[in-house]
Parts: structure tokens; C-alpha cells; sequence
């Protein structure tokens, strides 16, 4: 009985080895497979957080162009954050009135382009087409939230564009919002360069 046993529990130890080890094995199948599920539903959920964050933070007010209606502007959705339309005639500024004691800004009718003391600044294309945010990275959009500063390095990010109230987000918000805008559909459109307030006074 004693030589029984004795070969008996080897014999099951050796079985529930082969079963763990093939268990073991299946699980981490499964967890494998599941990483790419994980990762596109964490892209989802970042991106999901992003729109929230943009909506919130009124960024199509500015950014989106408008279409024109019998209720008044309205986002055209075609070119959604596509920034101030490259094409669309400047209207012009009229002399007087913005000053210390006048106006502080005025702006076209879908708020795509602004003017005050600091010039005439463009609502920028947020897309991620060339044209737009297509050659920025993560960590260069975070940089300009942070500093107010084009790249994180370049020309001050003027007026009317909220960037100290974004500098208070945190990272894992800035990155949401940059993996919304980077989800969004490329538009073509070459914003233009600023204008700065000599050359609006000569308009």
C-alpha cells in the first residue's frame, strides 16, 4: 500500500503541474490578447475626455468657423476646429475704436479673428492635418498650454486664446485633449500669421 501511494502522489503532483502550467499558459493568452482591446478602449476614453474638455472649454467659440443662419451663427460642423478660414476677406478695423478709454477688442461675426492692443490674432486649425496640429506632439502641446508660447518656445500665444485657465489643467488632461484633436478630421487651412498693431493702425 505504502509503494502505492508513493507512486500514486507523484503521479497526481506531475498531472497538476501539466494543468497548471496549461493554465497558466491560457491566461496569459487571454491577457495578451486583450492588451490591444485595453489600449483602443483607453485611446476611446482619452479621446471621449478630450471632447468633454473642449467643449467645456469653449474652444469651437473661436476655432470653428460659423455658418451664417436665420438664428444666427452656427458651427459648421464640415470644418470643425479648422481655425479662422485662410480665404475669407479681413473686414476692416475701424479707427477708433479700441483704446484705453474705447473698446477693449472687437472680432468677426464667428469670432475666428480678433483685434486689440496686441493686433490682429487668427484662431488657429487645431486639426491634425499639416496645416495644423499634423507635425506637433503630445509633449510640445502640453509645453504650449503651459508657457503661452507657440511650440512651447516661439511667438506668445496672443489674446483672445484662454491659455492660462488651460495651463491649470493637468497632464493627463492636456494629453485627452490633444488625442481629441488629434482624432479630428485634417482640414487644409493655412491660418494666417498675426498682424501686429502698427500695420492694423495703417489698415
Amino acid at each position: 500500500m505504502k509503494n502505492i501511494v508513493m507512486w500514486c502522489v507523484p503521479g497526481v503532483l506531475a498531472v497538476s503541474s501539466a494543468v497548471y502550467a496549461q493554465v497558466q499558459q491560457t491566461s496569459e493568452t487571454a491577457a495578451n490578447a486583450m492588451q490591444p482591446m485595453a489600449s483602443a478602449i483607453d485611446g476611446n476614453e482619452a479621446q471621449g475626455r478630450g471632447e468633454r474638455l473642449a467643449k467645456f472649454g469653449g474652444c469651437n467659440d473661436c476655432h470653428t468657423p460659423k455658418l451664417m443662419t436665420a438664428k444666427g451663427p452656427e458651427l459648421d460642423k464640415s470644418r470643425l476646429l479648422s481655425g479662422y478660414p485662410a480665404h475669407a476677406p479681413l473686414p476692416a478695423v475701424p479707427q477708433g475704436v479700441v483704446g484705453p478709454t474705447q473698446w477693449g477688442a472687437v472680432t468677426t461675426n464667428d469670432l475666428t479673428a480678433w483685434v486689440g492692443p496686441w493686433g490682429v490674432s487668427f484662431a488657429a486649425n487645431l486639426t491634425p492635418d499639416v496645416t495644423g496640429l499634423g507635425g506637433w506632439t503630445e509633449r510640445q502641446f502640453i509645453q504650449t498650454m503651459r508657457t503661452g508660447k507657440h511650440l512651447g518656445i516661439g511667438r506668445a500665444i496672443l489674446p483672445p486664446m484662454p491659455w492660462p485657465g488651460m495651463a491649470a489643467l493637468t497632464d493627463g488632461d492636456l494629453k485627452a485633449l490633444f488625442a481629441y484633436l488629434q482624432s479630428l478630421k485634417p482640414i487644409s487651412n493655412q491660418v494666417p500669421q498675426p498682424i501686429p498693431p502698427r500695420a492694423t493702425a495703417a489698415r
